[in-house]
């Protein structure tokens, strides 16, 4: 249509956003689906976090806040920065956005140009390369496959930087693989970047509080303080503290970056949430004993989903580090036809008929860049997990 934008051809729709919205409406049709494609923790919101927000609306703060969100919550972002990163950042180094996903788009937009190029390890969150196209950059895809652990190496980071590149966009634990790199593994990456000045770094820390010992969380600018000038550090309290309706995301940046952010900001949605900003204050300064809670409910989910998937035939489910996702390998399914005659040629095969037949959703992995895989999301109750499970090895055990 000539009245759209020509940059709509350039992108496509969110692919766990459909998978997601498909499985709510064949539930309501009455279909027996349990969905596995979203990203969002089953644990209500904290009675504190939810506390704090009814306080807010009885004080009235209800109105606009300043563009970058409000000074308490601002604060108490730099505290978090420091306590758990030992990142020190003014307030003028810190910007508050409508959900991380709103803080990488700003980032971007407000420093990519026509043929600046942005590195991204694949598997990827499905948004990095699309939201990279709207900025009319180009992104870089290197793959790392099931026999790195789905870990970029140094070799290969380096092999992709050229004088083009702006940013390295940067994810542990990762969604979707829940792979995490560990102090040693981000200090050789982080040695490569030191080389290459011209290169930014943007860290997406989501699943920071979701990781899983022997795995110890670490960010780039933390480990290699060499980067702090020219790293974003994007965080949010979505997945830790089961908000993700909140939409709150935030970030630690060179100041310059977090001003140009603002300013994008500013002519886009303006300020996040005043009620949110300020249930994100508690949330990052009350209690945090739902943390180690919630981690260890995750943890003993992802021990349940990794046994069962190995056990069905074909699959290879390699053990996350952290997040609450899986991300196994069906290599040993392809080429094979379901009983109700579905040839399986790719992963997207695999999770259109594994959802018609079986009534379990999840997101083929052609949408994050590697395939034939396939990610599960196991921020779902034990019950249903153990049913899905229970259904993908009865339709891996069909196969023939």
């Amino acid at each position: 249509m000539a009245f759209l934008s020509d940059m709509l051809s350039r992108v496509k729709p969110s692919p766990t956003v459909a998978v997601t919205a498909l499985a709510r409406s064949l539930k309501a049709q009455g279909r027996d689906i349990i969905g596995l494609g979203a990203g969002e923790p089953d644990f209500d919101t904290p009675d504190n976090i939810k506390a704090a927000a009814i306080r807010a609306i009885e004080a009235g703060e209800t109105k606009y806040t300043a563009p970058d969100g409000i000074p308490e919550l601002k604060s108490a972002i730099a505290e978090k920065f420091r306590r758990d990163n030992g990142l020190d950042y003014d307030a003028s180094q810190i910007m508050v956005s409508t959900g991380g996903k709103q803080v990488l788009y700003n980032a971007l937009m407000a420093t990519l140009n026509p043929g600046d190029e942005v590195i991204i390890p694949a598997p990827y969150w499905v948004s990095y390369p699309d939201m990279v196209k709207m900025a009319g950059g180009t992104p870089v895809i290197v793959p790392a496959g099931i026999e790195t652990g789905f870990r970029i190496t140094a070799e290969a980071l380096e092999a992709a930087i050229t004088e083009r590149t702006k940013w390295f966009i940067f994810n542990s634990p990762s969604n979707p693989t829940g792979a995490g790199y560990g102090r040693d593994a981000l200090l050789a990456l982080t040695a490569v970047l030191e080389r290459h000045p011209h290169v930014h770094v943007m860290s997406d820390d989501m699943y920071e509080h979701i990781a899983y010992a022997p795995f110890a969380f670490c960010t780039p600018a933390e480990v290699a303080p060499s980067l702090y000038d020219r790293t974003l550090t994007v965080n949010g309290v979505s997945k830790a503290y089961a908000m993700t309706g909140w939409r709150i995301g935030y970030a630690g940046g060179p100041e310059e970056l977090i001003a140009a952010m603002k300013k994008v900001q500013s002519q886009s949605t303006t300020n996040p949430c005043s009620i949110s900003q300020w249930a994100a204050v508690e949330a990052l300064t009350g209690p945090q004993a739902y943390l180690s809670t919630a981690c260890a409910a995750f943890e003993r989910r992802r021990d349940m989903v990794v046994e069962m998937l190995n056990a069905a035939a074909g699959l290879t489910c390699p053990v996350p580090d952290g997040a609450f996702y899986v991300y196994p390998d069906i290599s040993g399914c392809l080429g094979k036809t379901t009983p109700a005659g579905t040839h399986i040629h790719d992963d997207q095969d695999f999770c259109t008929a594994l959802l018609e037949e079986t009534g379990v959703a999840a997101v083929f992995g052609e949408a994050f860049g590697l395939s034939p895989n396939f990610r599960v999301s196991y921020a779902a109750a034990d019950d249903q997990l153990r049913e899905a499970c229970t259904r993908i090895q009865a339709f891996c055990a069909g196969l023939s």
